[in-house]
């Protein structure tokens, strides 16, 4: 009896130092919204190549595949792609390249792969799966950050009184806190006329990125280390964070409509 006792206590522990030290990933939340944005702006085309290569599964439910296959030790050499790091007065062009590659590369390689007509379908399924988060990725402007901090891992402060850092509250505490759904979110986007869509649409990745970084030294700019960030802090940035959301859908179903 003991024993099960015993298993049962290191069981729970283990579980919870786990909730604890697991880094966050826009979390599960964001990169469903941004799947279900993008799917209003899918072309017929690209819905039905969509439906073949993901078996029928919806942008929403393959977003967060990039994330789960990290707990897969033969998949360690696409973490680097979830992120890149640059000086916050810097471009990326400018900045050091990390030799194991980052978001840039690794959508660049996803959409090589994808329109490779000499790869298979299964080859071609995966890195959808991973383009499809890493547009999401490139629109939070964490993923974006300081490489001597991680990206904002290592600027530790409070969420409404309990230890945590910039990084987790741009990927998944502000959008928690909000209480809705993804569903809901992305229903909820802002409406956008024919021009502002068209606005989003334009532009290169790298030109993504760049727009991007801007809010990224807003967001170091935003808050001191150790301070306790609450409601006012939400009232202030959570339309940015639905914006870039918001942005990443439409750019997502640009870039799936071009290679598809």
């Amino acid at each position: 009896m003991k024993y099960s006792f015993l298993f049962l206590f290191l069981l729970v522990f283990n579980f919870s130092l786990n909730a604890e030290t697991t880094p966050p990933v826009w979390g599960q939340t964001g990169h469903r919204v941004v799947g279900a944005i993008a799917d209003n702006y899918l072309k017929g085309h690209t819905k039905r190549q969509l439906k073949k290569l993901l078996n029928h599964e919806s942008l929403a439910f393959v977003s967060t595949f990039a994330d789960e296959i990290k707990a897969d030790s033969r998949y360690n050499k696409f973490k680097t792609w979830h992120y890149l790091n640059m000086p916050l007065n810097g471009t990326y062009e400018a900045s050091d390249k990390n030799p194991e590659g980052d978001l840039a590369t690794g959508i660049a390689y996803c959409k090589d792969i994808i329109t490779n007509e000499n790869s298979t379908d299964d080859d071609k399924a995966f890195y959808l799966k991973l383009l499809i988060h890493l547009i999401g990725d490139l629109h939070q402007p964490m993923h974006l950050g300081l490489l001597e901090d991680r990206g904002g891992n290592d600027f530790k402060l409070q969420w409404n009184y309990k230890d945590s850092n910039m990084h987790r509250v741009w990927d998944t505490q502000m959008i928690e806190s909000y209480g809705m759904s993804f569903s809901e979110l992305a229903d909820n986007a802002a409406h956008l006329s024919k021009a502002e869509i068209k606005a989003i649409k334009k532009g290169t990745v790298l030109d993504w990125i760049t727009e991007t970084h801007v809010i990224t030294q807003r967001v170091y700019a935003s808050a001191e280390q150790g301070e306790n960030l609450r409601s006012r802090y939400s009232y202030k940035y959570f339309s940015v964070a639905r914006e870039q959301l918001q942005k990443a859908g439409i750019r997502l179903a640009t870039v799936l409509n071009d290679i598809l």
